[in-house]
């Protein structure tokens, strides 16, 4: 347990690459997307960022990669703003304890996923995004307000990542026809995952997310901008859902080992917030078997051991 002194978060930081370096390239990349089967496997960044603005970072923290179900965490918030508490009528709250890609929990569900970070689920978060706007409306409002989370204009959608994954997302197609036919999808399901393809092809680094996920970790507001993004209330319960939900099948173990609000994209990033303290990105493409980072999921764990950053104590 860390005592009084404040944390040399840097040392930490490059302590934590340098014991990590000699595994990089373990896990497996996420080969059934083409885009994402060429990355190097063996890339890792961190970086952190602290509500006091500080930014710590190591490896390839500045180099943007496909963010994925870490999108996720970003309409979600979108959503809240637009729709409220509402949105609960369409996607649950729950832990799915099945693959993040389940048919067969959504038909026993009857269209109503378990969810919001979930595929399923994250489909009827984008269908909501998507009221009252054309499916490029939809798209530019979910860039325009990730750039004004990280404060960065540089914040790309990669468009090689996003026709990709539109040109293999057969089981995201079958997902979205599944919601359409129980009458839980509002717009064309070529709309929505038009949409949802593009969220989810956001290029961001390390630095940039950590920014981003910020708002998390400073109840609900960026302290770096002083830009108020949700309430406090609204913040804890963002941050409980993906403390519950953030890692597929593997919520449990990660609050478990790592014990902090967090969610995992399988380009190989993780995005977790530590409350009061920091927001924390890292990136390492390799992934354990329920689809997380294998290398990010250790760091984070050695980071929160070594800070006593865990929510539920040191």
């Amino acid at each position: 347990m860390p005592g009084t002194e404040p944390l040399d978060l840097q040392s930490i930081v490059d302590d934590i690459h340098h014991e990590l370096a000699p595994r990089l390239g373990e896990g497996k990349v996420a080969d059934y997307i083409p885009q994402l089967a060429r990355v190097d496997p063996t890339r890792f960044g961190m970086a952190v960022v602290t509500v006091d603005g500080s930014v710590y970072r190591a490896g390839d923290a500045e180099i943007p990669f496909s963010i994925q179900s870490i999108s996720k965490v970003f309409t979600l918030t979108l959503a809240l703003g637009k729709h409220g508490e509402n949105i609960w009528k369409r996607v649950g709250r729950e832990p799915s304890g099945s693959a993040f890609n389940s048919i067969v929990q959504l038909e026993q569900e009857h269209g109503i996923p378990r969810n919001p970070f979930i595929n399923a689920g994250a489909i009827a978060i984008t269908d909501l995004v998507l009221a009252g706007h054309t499916p490029r409306e939809a798209i530019g409002e979910i860039v325009r307000f990730v750039r004004y989370l990280a404060d960065d204009e540089d914040i790309l959608i990669d468009h090689e990542v996003a026709r990709s994954e539109a040109a293999t997302g057969y089981r995201n197609f079958a997902l979205a026809n599944f919601m359409r036919s129980f009458g839980k999808l509002d717009h064309p399901v070529e709309h929505v995952l038009g949409v949802y393809f593009h969220q989810c092809a956001l290029a961001m680094s390390c630095v940039q997310l950590a920014k981003a996920g910020l708002f998390l970790a400073a109840s609900g507001s960026n302290p770096l901008t002083q830009h108020s993004v949700v309430s406090r209330q609204r913040a804890r319960r963002i941050n409980a859902l993906m403390l519950t939900c953030g890692h597929y099948d593997g919520s449990g173990d990660f609050a478990y080992r790592v014990g902090l609000p967090g969610k995992s994209g399988v380009g190989g990033g993780i995005l977790v917030a530590a409350p009061g303290k920091a927001s924390v990105a890292v990136w390492s493409p390799g992934l354990n078997h329920n689809g997380n980072s294998l290398l990010g999921s250790l760091a984070l764990e050695m980071l929160a051991s070594r800070t006593g950053w865990s929510v539920f104590g040191g």
